[in-house]
């Protein structure tokens, strides 16, 4: 006897099954050379980080695949793991030193260091814990952090490795800077919020001849280091202007006009002030032209002994004083307001300046090509395939990376300079006579640790002991990536250079750039706004199925997903929907569990061949969407047919023949129960645990003992039946049909009734003539007609006409009212419109002639059947 519960307990089930999986080392995986292995590495969290909705989605498409190629009998590893997250780490604890009243300088490097350790026992992987709610399915014995003993040897291995190569290099760039944090920043680590600024147009006096050139700027301050004045070539207004230079404002230094085709003509004036140390593109200009480079600020953000008597003011400041003074000079020829994005640090909030700075680099020409032809060759493959053509630019247009941060958490960049001679020496391990050398004091980016995820995380080493290592040999290249689109160069772009350059071979397959997840405006979540559900909160008062189902549900490939907390009751609807299915056929089991069938021949009739059909079908849809990467569809298709065809119809129509033939029942039973495995099955790798708990129920003694080992249904395309399925979609349509005369007629559909059905001809009528029983019982009539020819009083009926049925029932002749015979009138009349419309495509000569012959024949199918429903109709009208 089987006791399903009347509700469920996703709290305590969920808990049941988390504790079982991680306790028993489920999802342990080992090296297996006679399995197909599939391997996953997660996209490492940063460690100060928390879950929030987006890694619902992110993380629920990783366990599907998982759990789908597991139940396929694959060797499946999914490598968990964090990223220390130099910035957002350090940030953190420094900002506790300063609540404390201590400064990191205080403590010391070392110390320091040892106190963001001990910080990050504490405090950090808040989010693996978090993940661990969600079911996911990972390998919790591989879990990686990006500053482990072996992640750190395989960082130090490969700086060393391209510093020889000479594709590490030190030198003078613009970089983002923070003047809080006081460190380089990379693209990834910055927000930009809009600004209401002022645009101030300032008069450069010529030099040499009467006039000036206007500049318009947001950051007059910086103008103490511009070191020219640049104009666009093509630009008549300036034409007469070569070999003139100005007079550079406050400094009375001559600065050249230089002609360069970066300048937009269009904007301010057509002329601007080139600040190489400033700015990215002034830089660039700046090398082109030869020109000075002078940087007037300090790393903390205030002017420095290049700003004359502005030295020591802070950017804001001396812009004030700098545009009074500017302004007794007669040199502001207009101020505007002016709104524009600023960059601000993601972590400290600092707005941020391009800053010209001695930093660490990566070449990565060299690097980019191989990693452009694996993907144009097809090798990997991105998911939505649009995301390729924003590959393709950003690596053919690749600029060299700024690996080196100005931090103390993170991995010290592996160069020691002497302290005499200041010779350069670079190896993994630090010089023998360590005391005569003194180590770079930067960091390294953070995603420099990240680039080498997908090998580094199974113990590369960069040696010949990388034959022996198992783990890397059969994992790697992994399967699949799933990742937010914005990373696509900080982090998928350079994992395929790193693994074409270290393992020489791709580092993963097929890469899914997962929808971003917005609220149900299309506004981004966020916290200020208040619309950024806590992923926790809502798993308790949903239950995590409901909510990783609602997820997908809601996901199209490459298109944003737009939520609300009140969406997850989708999810919480189909769970309940597919519970109370489950305890409905344990109790029928139990009913029928004594009845002596074995005398009865186990044949199928028409319903069990239908829903048979329909499972395959549904089986075949979704093994297309997976391997398509279509997840949405994937859940979609198979809601579809749990809550629709199996649920509101065949349990319903079990019900009834059950009834009809208790001998029979418990065959029929064991049949539906044997399809609702294979339904929980098609549904574990997106709702778990509800399926964990029903398996754990139903599951036969040959079988694994947990549905996550048990083997997926596997599509029988032969028994798909296109005459089945159109025969049961009429029927469906019949009792609609039926329904809704009923409803229209204001008569319950508790209330018996008697109906007729007229069909076409005789095979319509052997199409239909078999689910009598069912329609009697589904209309709730106590007297059913079918047949070809059947002599009605027609005036006492409502009916309705489908292609192959006339479907008449009875009613007092009273009762028929003008609305009816109004609804009649309506329906002639868009028959007429969709009539004149098949006549008007069939009269055209180019639609005959171009047209499949089959297409054609429907056309010209669905113009008899429409003129018939129509005289059809008429007769009614008349009668």
């Amino acid at each position: 006897m089987i006791e399903i519960p009347a509700k469920y307990d996703f709290i305590s089930v969920e808990k049941k099954w988390r504790d079982y999986w991680e306790s028993n080392n489920i999802y342990k995986s080992k090296v297996d050379k006679k399995k197909k292995k599939y391997s996953v590495v997660i996209p490492p969290p940063n460690v100060t980080g928390i879950l929030h909705i987006g890694h619902i989605l992110n993380n629920t498409i990783q366990d599907i695949y998982c759990r789908w190629k597991r139940m396929q009998g694959y060797e499946v590893c999914w490598v968990p793991g964090m990223d220390h997250a130099g910035i957002a780490t350090q940030i953190k604890v420094e900002q506790d030193l300063i609540y404390k009243g201590i400064s990191k300088y205080d403590l010391g490097r070392d110390e320091f260091i040892k106190l963001v350790w001990n910080w990050k026992e504490k405090f950090g992987g808040i989010i693996l814990k978090q993940l661990r709610r969600l079911g996911v399915s990972v390998d919790w014995s591989k879990e990686r952090f990006t500053l482990d003993e072996g992640l750190s040897k395989a960082v130090k291995e490969v700086f060393v490795d391209l510093y020889k190569k000479g594709l590490i290099y030190k030198g003078k760039r613009i970089v983002n800077w923070d003047n809080v944090s006081l460190t380089a920043l990379s693209d990834d680590e910055i927000n930009y919020r809009e600004q209401k600024d002022k645009l101030y147009y300032i008069r450069y006096p010529l030099a040499d001849i009467d006039g000036y050139i206007i500049i318009a700027t947001t950051r007059p301050e910086t103008m103490l280091g511009d070191t020219a004045v640049a104009v666009n070539p093509d630009d008549k207004r300036y034409k007469n202007f070569k070999n003139q230079f100005v007079k550079l404002p406050l400094v009375n230094k001559k600065i050249p006009v230089i002609f360069d085709s970066y300048v937009d003509m269009k904007f301010g004036t057509g002329a601007l002030k080139i600040t190489p140390a400033h700015d990215a593109n002034d830089f660039e200009v700046g090398n082109r032209h030869n020109l000075e480079i002078v940087n007037v600020l300090t790393k903390d953000g205030r002017i420095n002994d290049n700003g004359f008597e502005f030295q020591g003011l802070s950017i804001l400041e001396a812009r004030d004083r700098i545009v009074e003074k500017l302004e007794s000079e007669n040199l502001i020829e207009k101020i505007e307001s002016y709104t524009h994005n600023v960059a601000i640090s993601e972590r400290s909030k600092a707005i941020i300046e391009p800053y010209l700075s001695d930093q660490w680099f990566v070449s990565m020409k060299k690097l980019a090509e191989p990693a452009i032809d694996v993907v144009k060759e097809g090798k990997i493959k991105f998911h939505p395939s649009k995301w390729t053509k924003t590959y393709y630019h950003w690596m053919n247009n690749v600029k060299d990376w700024c690996i080196s941060r100005q931090l103390w958490w993170g991995h010290q960049i592996p160069i020691w300079y002497n302290k005499k001679t200041n010779d350069i020496y670079c190896e993994t391990n630090p010089p023998k006579d360590i005391e005569n050398w003194e180590q770079d004091a930067d960091v390294l980016d953070t995603w420099f640790s990240s680039w080498l995820w997908p090998f580094s995380v199974f113990n590369w080493v960069n040696n010949e002991k990388d034959k022996e290592n198992e783990d890397l040999n059969y994992y790697y290249p992994t399967d699949f990536l799933s990742t937010a689109p914005e990373i696509i160069f900080l982090w998928v772009a350079r994992m395929i250079m790193s693994g074409l350059e270290y393992m020489k071979d791709i580092p993963f397959k097929d890469v899914y750039f997962h929808s971003t997840v917005r609220d149900g405006k299309g506004r981004k979540m966020s916290k200020s706004l208040g619309n950024s559900p806590d992923p926790i909160e809502v798993m308790e008062k949903y239950g995590t199925d409901a909510l990783r189902f609602t997820m997908v549900y809601l996901a199209p490939l490459g298109t944003d997903v737009l939520y609300d907390e009140e969406n997850t009751e989708i999810g919480r609807n189909f769970v309940t929907k597919l519970w109370n299915a489950g305890r409905f056929l344990a109790l029928y089991q139990d009913k029928y569990s004594e009845t002596d069938f074995s005398e009865v021949e186990n044949e199928n009739d028409f319903i069990d061949d239908w829903i048979v059909s329909r499972m395959n079908e549904t089986l075949k849809e979704i093994r297309n969407y997976l391997n398509r990467y279509r997840l949405n569809e994937y859940t979609k298709s198979i809601y579809r047919f749990v809550w629709s065809d199996f649920c509101d119809w065949y349990i319903e129509m079990l019900k009834i023949k059950s009834n009809d033939n208790p001998q029979k029942a418990c065959l029929y039973v064991k049949k539906a129960i044997d399809l609702y495995l294979d339904i929980i099955k098609m549904l574990h790798p997106v709702i778990p645990f509800v399926t964990e708990e029903l398996y754990s129920f139903f599951h036969k003694q040959n079988d694994s003992k947990i549905i996550s080992f048990s083997k997926y249904p596997v599509c029988h395309e032969q028994k798909i039946s296109e005459k089945f399925e159109t025969d049961f979609a009429e029927f469906q349509e019949i009792i609609t049909a039926f329904r809704n005369l009923k409803a229209e007629n204001n008569i319950s559909n508790r209330q018996k009734c008697k109906i007729y059905i007229i069909c076409k001809d005789k095979p319509a009528y052997d199409s239909i003539i078999r689910f009598n029983r069912y329609i009697s019982e589904f209309v709730n009539s106590d007297s059913i007609q079918i047949g070809i020819n059947i002599d009605l009083d027609k005036s006492k009926m409502v009916s309705k006409v489908l292609n192959n049925f006339e479907l008449y029932l009875e009613i007092e002749k009273e009762n028929i009212t003008d609305d009816i015979i109004s609804k009649y009138r309506t329906e002639i009349k868009n028959l007429e419109v969709y009539k004149n419309n098949l006549e008007k495509k069939l009269s055209n000569n180019s639609f005959i002639e171009k047209a499949p012959e089959v297409v054609v024949e429907k056309e010209k199918q669905k113009l008899q059947d429409t003129i018939s429903k129509i005289e059809k109709l008429k007769i009614l009208l008349n009668k």
